[in-house]
């Protein structure tokens, strides 16, 4: 049993073999940790190397479990070669969580968007995680007491227009590809969820903490998330504990879609 840095001790997922893309840092980072913290034996993937180990660094410092690799999602082959190192370092694998993803900022019109972006952001954000989900689900039907499981990392984008056209139409792509593949692999034992972040301060937001400040406002919890909200909702759809939960959409977003509080306080008159 391990005692994380927050207090909370279990161990749920001691003698899991859990592969984490996107993992170099933000919320990918805190999942390694968390998992790795709860007893997994982690597999760090990013397209930059140096990030993932950086990661993988700070687990094993913390006392946790883990191995570095690149991988970038982009690539059948770098997908594949991963998920081989996985089963090579773990001796099979339990758990993927696809975080990787890509968003590009959106053109000013609609009409200036260039294919280039479009196709970055999908290829990344869905076919990345089609790619991985492919390559790890074999492995995944293998693990022992049906404890295979899928992560996906979505977006409250994918529900509402919050901007960000391709990265947006990429995450809702991929909250139906959690449903479709859910009930594929259900009779192999592979459970396959996803959890919605809302607004998360992460570095992509360095430089512009005003704008995570007014989000703030916006949320009915009264602030943005933090990258360890989202990685305690995936320890939870992975581990045992959901063992009866597949082809789930969860929101992890301090009430963001549950409410619109800025029309409700425009409606009541507040300045």
């Amino acid at each position: 049993m391990r005692r994380s840095e927050e207090g909370f001790e279990t161990h749920r997922f001691e003698g899991y073999a859990v592969w984490v893309t996107g993992a170099g840092r933000g919320i990918g980072a805190a999942i390694c940790r968390r998992l790795a913290a709860e007893g997994a034996r982690v597999l760090v993937t990013d397209v930059d190397g140096e990030r993932a180990r950086r990661t993988a660094a700070s687990v094993r410092e913390a006392g946790g479990r883990a191995e570095a690799a690149v991988c970038d999602v982009g690539s059948r082959a770098s997908v594949e070669a991963a998920a081989a190192r996985a089963v090579d370092l773990f001796g099979g694998l339990d758990v993927l969580v696809a975080n990787a993803h890509s968003c590009r900022p959106d053109a000013p019109l609609f009409e200036d968007s260039s294919d280039e972006d479009w196709e970055r952001d999908l290829d990344t954000t869905l076919t990345g995680a089609f790619r991985c989900a492919r390559a790890a689900l074999p492995h995944l039907a293998a693990a022992p007491d049906r404890r295979g499981s899928i992560v996906a990392i979505g977006s409250v984008n994918g529900e509402r227009d919050f901007g960000n056209h391709a990265y947006s139409a990429a995450k809702a792509g991929l909250a139906s590809l959690t449903r479709t593949l859910a009930g594929h692999a259900a009779p192999r034992g592979v459970r396959v969820n996803l959890v919605e972040p809302g607004t998360v301060a992460t570095p992509v937001w360095e430089g512009r903490e005003d704008a995570l400040e007014r989000a703030a406002r916006e949320y009915p919890l009264g602030r943005v998330g933090r990258p360890e909200d989202i990685a305690a909702a995936v320890a939870f759809l992975a581990s045992a504990d959901a063992a009866w939960i597949t082809g789930v959409t969860l929101p992890v977003d301090g009430g963001l879609l549950a409410s619109n509080l800025g029309l409700f306080r425009a409606l009541r008159g507040d300045a």
